[in-house]
């Protein structure tokens, strides 16, 4: 019994649970003065970022060259881009139906908070690039600017580009850079090991900022969305994406939902796709059986184009305030709620922060904006839990393309 507590106790995702637990006690103990240990967070973060962009950059080109020469390649690229849109768009759907069964936004007095000043929002948040500004975008005119500025979808066109070329050197040149990189990847994994050795303190610091800066007193307002918004994640991360795996995929729900509570739990820490990524490629690598190449190549495109979580966030916050604002929507607001809310978080930074795009949906289906400052206050708390599903349907997709595209 004792060996099996210390066991326990010795596994990281139960020691960041418990962090998470203390700390939010803490914060709410302490109220804004827990912001004294804002510091703890802040270092974990830098460090995760630290290894993140470069982690990408190899891991991609990495992923791409093993890829470049098999005829599964095409499968994969298509498959991944195929499965994210899909599932976007789905958990749209699912966010307007739970906004329309449940209601959230009847009987919610927002008179009080909407000039309260937390953060200006105006239509210029809510500019969202045309389709071919957003395919322009996404080249890189100087890689070396685009690594340093941490644009995620540029690195990854040029990774993914670079990386089918070595495949395409004639005779064996390319093998001495696979073989770097390779063992670029395996350095990268023992510095992230090393780095999250200090994350109970690092989640520690970010909840007892989180809490004591915000405190429970906000959800208040809007506690029935932060309900219905809990119940989709809950649904689509414990139900759909587990259902999707058992049925087309040669890992059971049953070890999909188990194993996958290490990379939720730090998403829900870190609300970070990006820093997540090196625990979820370890748990699809060594645990959930997904080769190398389909885990370097689909779970850091992943982290920067799949949100799921966000598109469950944009649709219900669209019908929260159109109930609160008694706008009767048409099909035509609906049609634009779940065309702006899919296209909307693919390409949206795998990093925390204000989702401004909620504002670009708000817009596009003609709802007003003067209650949002409330909602960025509280957007940490929300992004945590979204993120955590964000990363769940990466692992998802992984585990399923790698069955049909035989990379193995």
């Amino acid at each position: 019994m004792k060996t099996k507590t210390s066991r326990l106790l010795g596994n990281i995702g139960v020691q960041v649970v418990i962090a998470m637990i203390i700390g939010a006690a803490v914060g709410f103990i302490m109220g804004e003065q827990a912001s004294v240990f804002a510091p703890l967070g802040t270092i974990f973060i830098h460090l995760i970022k630290m290894l993140v962009i470069p982690l990408v950059l190899v891991s991609i080109i990495s992923g791409a060259a093993s890829l470049g020469d098999s005829p599964s390649a095409g499968k994969i690229g298509i498959g991944t881009f195929g499965f994210f849109i899909i599932t976007s768009g789905v958990a749209v759907a699912l966010a307007l139906l739970l906004g329309n069964l449940f209601q959230p936004g009847n009987g919610v007095d927002f008179t009080a908070h909407s000039a309260s000043g937390l953060m200006k929002v105006t239509e210029e948040h809510g500019a969202l690039p045309g389709v071919m500004d957003t395919f322009i975008g996404m080249i890189p005119t100087n890689v070396f600017e685009s690594l340093t500025g941490g644009n995620i979808l540029q690195i990854l066109v040029f990774s993914i580009f670079f990386g089918i070329a070595l495949t395409k050197v004639k005779g064996d040149g390319s093998k001495p850079i696979l073989a770097a990189l390779n063992t670029i990847v395996d350095a990268f994994v023992w510095m992230i090991n090393c780095v999250m050795v200090i994350a109970p303190i690092g989640v520690f610091g970010l909840m007892a900022d989180s809490v004591g800066t915000f405190g429970f007193d906000a959800l208040e307002v809007v506690f029935k969305l932060f309900a219905v918004f809990v119940f989709g994640i809950l649904l689509f991360g414990f139900l759909f994406f587990p259902l999707l795996v058992q049925l087309f995929s040669n890992v059971s729900a049953k070890k999909f939902i188990s194993v996958m509570k290490k990379p939720q739990v730090m998403a829900l820490s870190t609300a970070s796709s990006m820093a997540t990524l090196p625990v979820n490629m370890e748990t699809c690598e060594e645990e959930l059986g997904v080769s190398k190449p389909t885990a370097s190549f689909v779970l850091p495109l992943g982290a920067t184009i799949n949100m799921s979580g966000n598109a469950i966030y944009y649709g219900l916050v669209a019908i929260f305030f159109a109930q609160m604002y008694g706008i009767d929507l048409s099909l035509g607001a609906y049609l634009a709620i779940i065309f702006t809310s899919t296209l909307g978080a693919i390409g949206q930074a795998g990093v925390p922060g204000p989702s401004f795009l909620v504002v670009a949906v708000l817009l596009a289906a003609g709802i007003p904006i003067d209650g949002l400052p409330l909602l960025f206050a509280l957007d940490r708390v929300f992004d945590m839990i979204r993120t955590s599903l964000n990363i769940t349907g990466d692992a998802a997709c992984a585990v399923i393309l790698d069955k049909y595209t035989q990379a193995k």
